[in-house]
């Protein structure tokens, strides 16, 4: 009669998403896959090597996936203590930018170690990830109130402006702030003072606009004649609105289902920086709507899988961690595909996984493998 009434013992065990590890891998093959057919005619142009780019891309893929398997390993606790000095760091190459940076493209945003190139504004949105989830823990109740949400993006914008001051990158600037702001929004129940700030963010931007056509005979600089050039590409067909122009020739080419992987004729040097910014219009071009759609399906897959990974951390730093990730990839997307539609003016902004950049790749599954030491601490009760 006793054996009736024992309680069974439960047992457990860790939880994996696999489903999130095949997404990863779909959207790290298929990026390697599409810089080869994109770059392949300039890599040959300019290098003698229509594998150029891939090759390279290839060697940081494979680096930064054993970072992401290394720092999976890593209890993410780790991160919290060791939080400020992530900061420093990423605050200490930006300014080594400075004495040390070399020019590619017209921009001084890259600093050369140990035979390869760095890019330090891509760390700094890792730094700032693993700096706020700390800092936010640390303020508790205090960052529903204005005082603890301006002390949390007040701790972003030594970063923000030194990302623009030093490098003139405002598109890594926009995201740095952008992942602090979503990662204070999204632990503060209200939500009113956020609305308050997107509001006077949007106006200010419109004034900006207004100011720039009001003046649009004087001398705004570069980034005046792109807002001009995105509010009429066909006035600046020659200047800021030739690449726009090129990448809308190329999404519309490419119709329903695209010409075909390899096919694209704007990446025959008629679209600059087709294997960077550009890679989403040659996409639509090559693999047309559906194709374009099965990527945006692939991101919003693996932020589905990273919202359930949030819902059941460990604790409070664990699912902002996992958040700065989410914010990360959802801003840098969605602005992508904003540039390359000329939805929003046209600032250099990588799509995550796909264009070319070592530095962004490696940074990306580093923040990857955060979420999979994360998704470590989730124990699952067996059946």
């Amino acid at each position: 009669m006793a054996d009736r009434f024992t309680l069974k013992k439960l047992s457990t065990s860790r939880f994996f998403d696999s489903t999130l590890l095949i997404t990863i891998a779909l959207l790290v093959i298929f990026g390697l896959v599409v810089l080869y057919s994109v770059s392949s005619y300039d890599g040959s142009v300019s290098f003698n090597d229509s594998a150029y780019y891939f090759k390279k891309q290839a060697v940081n893929t494979v680096f930064g996936l054993g970072v992401m398997f290394a720092v999976s390993l890593v209890p993410y606790h780790f991160w919290e203590r060791t939080s400020g000095l992530a900061y420093i760091f990423a605050m200490a190459l930006l300014f080594l930018i400075i004495p040390f940076g070399f020019e590619a493209n017209g921009a001084k945003r890259w600093i050369r170690f140990m035979g390869t190139s760095i890019q330090p504004a891509e760390i700094a949105k890792l730094a700032i990830i693993i700096c706020l989830a700390h800092l936010v823990c640390r303020l508790g109740n205090a960052i529903t109130t204005w005082k603890g949400i301006f002390i949390a993006l007040g701790a972003s914008m030594p970063m923000v402006i030194a990302i623009y001051g030093i490098t003139r990158n405002l598109s890594s600037a926009i995201i740095v702030f952008g992942i602090a702001l979503i990662m204070c929004f999204v632990v503060s129940p209200d939500y009113k003072k956020f609305i308050l700030m997107g509001v006077f963010l949007i106006a200010v931007c419109a004034l900006a606009v207004y100011v720039v056509v009001q003046n649009k005979d004087s001398a705004l600089g570069y980034r005046g004649e792109r807002i001009l050039a995105w509010l009429d590409p066909n006035a600046y067909a020659s200047g800021k609105g030739f690449q726009t122009l090129q990448a809308l020739y190329a999404i519309g080419s490419g119709g329903i289902f695209g010409k075909g992987i390899g096919q694209s004729m704007q990446k025959l040097g008629f679209l600059p920086e087709a294997q960077n910014d550009m890679i989403f219009s040659i996409i639509c071009e090559e693999l047309g709507f559906f194709g374009a759609i099965c990527v945006i399906l692939l991101f919003l897959l693996l932020l589905w899988r990273c919202l359930i990974i949030t819902y059941n951390a460990p604790d409070l730093y664990g699912a902002l961690l996992i958040v700065g990730f989410m914010a990360h990839i959802a801003i840098q997307v969605i602005l992508n595909i904003a540039v390359v539609t000329n939805t929003i003016p046209n600032t250099g902004i990588s799509l995550p996984f796909i264009s070319y950049g070592g530095s962004s790749v490696v940074s990306l599954l580093f923040e990857v493998g955060l979420v999979f030491s994360v998704q470590r601490g989730i124990t699952v009760r067996d059946a």
